[in-house]
């Protein structure tokens, strides 16, 4: 898997240079150190050209930064104090969210016999006071993680934010495709494709008829063989109708083919017009496969939650489509459920692949997977238009093993998800705040990190 990249910005004072060059060289040596913990955690990591302390050299790394596109964040360190006026004008250039790292090298001060000596290299802190107050002031956005590298989850949290950073980089730079339009009559989530792109940045690519026909004729007879066969190490095997499977594979790669043509990232299905778009049968398996394999889905033409399942997918690849189905009151549980649609690395146990009736449409029966989801935490992220603005609700949840002795609920997909509340008061607090019926569902990620997410992209959090 490619390492995201994020750059990382060290604020230095002349003054200190020009008395000893020798000061820093700790300060340096430390820095590296911190570097290296978040390479560590699956990061390709930036730096100027050196420690950066007068305007001319934050200009230069500024423009280091802006000219590299794969960079998701910019996070500072203050080795000392740093006046905010040499740095501010290249801060507030930056293209990538700033997330300043507040952190010292030593753990205890005031024990130590000698800690007036400890002073000089650690007193950073005034200087990101000094940097915050001018970027407030400003209008620029930041995030702020402080603690002791060795002593506190730190750098782990600054981790956690650069990923989040990552997702909203992959959200404003989607692709996201459209099979069988719009879905008549639902509107909770619709908005245009050209207030989508205007306001967040995703672009909706919608399959024609003309390029259903063409990617389907482009499919050959190896290629459903081997996908097939790519299946049967994969999942367990329970379609008995060949024609249909083989059709469904069919419809399933030509989707595959025109998302990797367009360079899609992400991809809704309509089932009711399957047939308008050329496809032969509706591909469900396929919209399971492109969730494993990292890209964002939603059902019912909802373009909007597809998009925000691949943003999230970026950095969380155990993240899935979802809708909420059924309350079950006595255990105060909630089933989650589809069609047949579910990212299958978040299984209890190996995918179905069953025969799928199917009368919505002239396509006929089709082959779908069915699977409970695993036991575990997760957080339940939906995105929420309103009139002028965004509203990310998120929810911090369980997925519990109830029911799992049933199998998989009406060979769909199933999932109990239990709130941090009684589902009756959860159910009051998701509507009131404009939940929709279609949401992401991320097993163990950080909430805040997810409300990071959020405001990086402007929208209106909500936790509940």
């Amino acid at each position: 898997m490619k390492k995201t990249k994020i750059a990382y910005l060290p604020l230095y004072i002349k003054l200190y240079d020009d008395i000893n060059t020798a000061t820093r060289k700790p300060l340096v040596e430390y820095m590296n150190t911190l570097v290296s913990m978040i390479e560590s955690q699956g990061f390709e990591v930036v730096l100027p050209e050196d420690v950066c302390r007068i305007k001319e050299e934050f200009d230069r790394a500024a423009e280091k930064f802006n000219s590299d596109p794969e960079i998701v964040a910019v996070v500072t360190e203050h080795l000392a104090y740093s006046p905010s006026l040499e740095s501010i004008e290249a801060l507030l250039s930056l293209k990538a969210p700033i997330i300043v790292l507040d952190t010292t090298p030593s753990y205890e001060l005031i024990s130590c016999a000698a800690y007036s000596d400890r002073i000089s290299p650690n007193h950073g802190i005034h200087g990101v006071q000094d940097m915050c107050n001018l970027l407030k002031r400003n209008g620029k956005p930041f995030q702020i993680c402080v603690g002791h590298a060795m002593h506190s989850d730190v750098i782990a949290r600054v981790c956690g934010l650069c990923r989040a950073a990552a997702c909203a980089k992959a959200f404003r730079e989607s692709r996201i495709g459209m099979v069988g339009g719009e879905f008549e009559g639902m509107g909770d989530f619709r908005i245009s494709d050209e207030r989508y792109e205007s306001e967040i940045g995703a672009k909706t690519v919608r399959m024609s008829f003309e390029d259903g026909k063409k990617y389907t004729a482009a499919v050959t007879d190896d290629e459903i063989q081997n996908e097939i066969i790519s299946d049967a190490a994969k999942y367990s095997i329970f379609a008995e109708n060949e024609d249909n499977y083989r059709a469904a594979t069919r419809a399933g790669l030509a989707v595959r083919k025109w998302m990797n043509d367009n360079g899609l990232n992400s991809v809704t299905v309509n089932f009711l017009h399957i047939e308008e778009s050329g496809l032969e049968k509706m591909p469900f398996m396929e919209c399971c496969k492109a969730l494993e394999r990292g890209q964002g889905y939603a059902g019912e033409g909802d373009n909007l939650t597809a998009g925000l399942t691949g943003a999230l997918l970026a950095s969380y690849p155990n993240t899935t489509f979802t809708e909420m189905f059924c309350p079950d009151w006595e255990k105060d549980i909630i089933l989650l459920s589809h069609m047949g649609e579910f990212n299958p690395r978040l299984v209890a146990w190996k995918p179905h692949v069953n025969d799928k009736p199917f009368k919505y449409n002239v396509t006929g029966d089709t082959v779908a997977m069915s699977a409970c989801y695993r036991k575990g935490t997760a957080v339940l992220a939906n995105l929420a238009p309103m009139n002028d603005s965004f509203s990310l609700i998120l929810s911090k949840v369980e997925l519990t093993d109830d029911g799992l002795e049933y199998g998989a609920y009406r060979k769909a997909v199933q999932g109990w998800l239990k709130p941090a509340m009684p589902i009756a008061d959860f159910l009051k607090a998701y509507s009131e705040a404009g939940g929709t019926h279609h949401s992401a569902m991320v097993y163990d990620a950080d909430i805040q990190d997810l409300a990071a997410f959020g405001k990086m992209m402007g929208f209106n959090v909500v936790i509940i």
